[in-house]
């Protein structure tokens, strides 16, 4: 789930008000478990967009190298222009708690249509950035219910 936040203090009650619920979010009786993590969204990339995208999203989850998250950003800034234009993101995010990470998300309307695209950035040199230390990739579905939305 995405969620913005005016401030900082705004986002600790929201994570006082989960931690302490039986229902956090509305789904309790569907959670076995509760992690919540906090990012800030790239200084120049766009807002993320509400409605309906996908069906498949992948989450892709980069661990830094301390002190890497300036050249990481510099990498971004200079390479996601020409991957937007053919493939726009949903958020690239850096962790403001935790290791040092970056977590970005995609949508796609298949898996297939995932390869393809990144076969073809990556055969233009359009796409990666530097590589970071560790990575790791999901492709969750979004739950059934209402379009993707943020406040």
């Amino acid at each position: 789930m995405l969620r913005a936040f005016r401030d900082d203090a705004e986002l600790a009650r929201e994570r006082m008000r989960a931690r302490g619920s039986r229902h956090p979010f509305g789904a309790g009786e569907h959670l076995t478990d509760l992690t919540q993590q906090s990012f800030a969204p790239f200084p120049f990339v766009p807002p993320v967009r509400t409605g309906a995208f996908g069906p498949v999203y992948e989450v892709r989850d980069y661990h830094l190298r301390p002190g890497g998250l300036p050249a990481t950003l510099a990498g971004w800034r200079r390479a996601l222009p020409a991957r937007h234009r053919v493939d726009p993101l949903t958020v690239v995010m850096y962790a403001l708690d935790g290791p040092d990470r970056i977590v970005q998300i995609w949508p796609f309307e298949s898996l297939d249509e995932r390869v393809a695209l990144r076969r073809t950035l990556y055969t233009d040199g359009v796409w990666p950035p530097p590589a970071p230390r560790t990575t790791s990739s999901k492709p969750p579905r979004p739950s059934p219910g209402p379009p993707r939305s943020h406040r």
